[in-house]
């Protein structure tokens, strides 16, 4: 049985040059709507959707992408879901829900070799992209499938580039990346919507925009000297935090262990630690919760072990596209100074 979602309408993102007389796109970034043969579908909807829609830990597994599959021969509907931001139409050279994303990439069935996977922006819409996966005579699942990896990492790196890019709208602090190397000892590059505050030598840098009942970002950064022998393991970083966010957060935050991830990561070239869980607030208090990144920096120039936090509230939204702001942040973490690299990284990844 194929997979449906109630997709809300949103304001399109545009991408390069467009077609005047092409209506804008809408629809969720993170949907994809799927053209198809129904056999097709049929036989490669399972494989298809877990490799299109790999789950993210937030405070439960949560799908990155959201895959709505219909038959483009229903021409009503088929006329709608065309408009998508993201769409994906699998077929041969003469289906005509292939044909017209040919035909804009100066593509004719001579100049294809199935299977062959090709990206074509504003077919049906404007800020759109297009995914044609144009399989050979027998139309098998098995060249749909050759093609899935490919196909999901093209669409997560464009939501990456979306989502860096968005959140930078408001312009990006190396004024404040520059104070912070030159006089704390570390790095960091922040949206210039981010405000910070000092307390004990923990800097704290927030975004609760447009109301924090509706969403808020928050890093808390501090450090320990001298470097341990052995950095922490997963008890003692849970320990750790639900001891500074009961000291520094506004609200009281404990760590929930039903689902925790703590691996190896190489930060600014240092030896580096993850540990990514979900917070929930105390019992007795108002409910709430949302997921967090603990990273465990050392700078062995410093001497110093670094504790950066970074934890998100966005009750009722998809999360995934604000982890992937909260993780370019700690990414840009430098020890010492740094602003003018970490510049030139930040925009490479958007």
């Amino acid at each position: 049985m194929a997979r449906t979602f109630a997709l809300p309408l949103i304001g399109a993102l545009g991408l390069g040059l467009v077609a005047c007389d092409l209506p804008q796109a809408h629809g969720d970034v993170n949907a994809l709507i799927v053209a198809s043969d129904p056999e097709i579908w049929q036989a490669v909807e399972d494989d298809l959707i877990d490799t299109l829609e790999p789950t993210i830990q937030t405070i439960t597994d949560e799908r990155a992408y959201r895959v709505t599959w219909h038959d483009p021969e229903e021409r009503r509907i088929w006329g709608d879901l065309r408009r998508f931001r993201q769409v994906l139409v699998i077929g041969t050279v003469d289906d005509d829900w292939v044909a017209p994303a040919l035909e804009k990439r100066g593509r004719g069935a001579a100049d294809v070799t199935p299977p062959e996977l090709i990206h074509v922006d504003n077919v049906w819409s404007r800020g759109q992209i297009v995914h044609v996966l144009v399989l050979g005579p027998e139309h098998g699942a098995a060249e749909v499938m050759a093609h899935a990896d490919e196909l999901h990492d093209r669409i997560d790196q464009r939501f990456r580039t979306y989502a860096t890019n968005r959140m930078f709208t408001s312009g990006r602090n190396t004024e404040l990346a520059d104070s912070l190397g030159t006089n704390v000892g570390f790095s960091i590059l922040l949206p210039n919507v981010y405000r910070y505050s000092v307390q004990d030598s923990v800097y704290r840098f927030r975004n609760d925009n447009p109301t924090p009942t509706e969403r808020i970002r928050e890093i808390g950064v501090s450090w320990k000297t001298p470097i341990p022998d052995e950095l922490p393991g997963q008890e003692a970083l849970i320990e750790w935090r639900n001891d500074f966010a009961d000291a520094y957060y506004n609200d009281a935050q404990v760590v929930e262990t039903r689902i925790t991830d703590l691996r190896p990561v190489s930060i600014d070239g240092s030896e580096a630690l993850e540990f990514q869980a979900s917070w929930s607030s105390p019992p007795g208090e108002w409910p709430a919760g949302g997921p967090f990144i603990t990273r465990v920096i050392t700078c062995p120039d410093q001497d110093r072990m670094y504790f950066a936090d970074a934890w998100l509230y966005a009750p009722g939204q998809d999360k995934y596209e604000y982890m992937i702001q909260l993780q370019t942040i700690l990414n840009s973490f430098h020890c010492g100074t740094g602003a003018e690299e970490m510049h030139a990284e930040v925009e490479g990844e958007g």
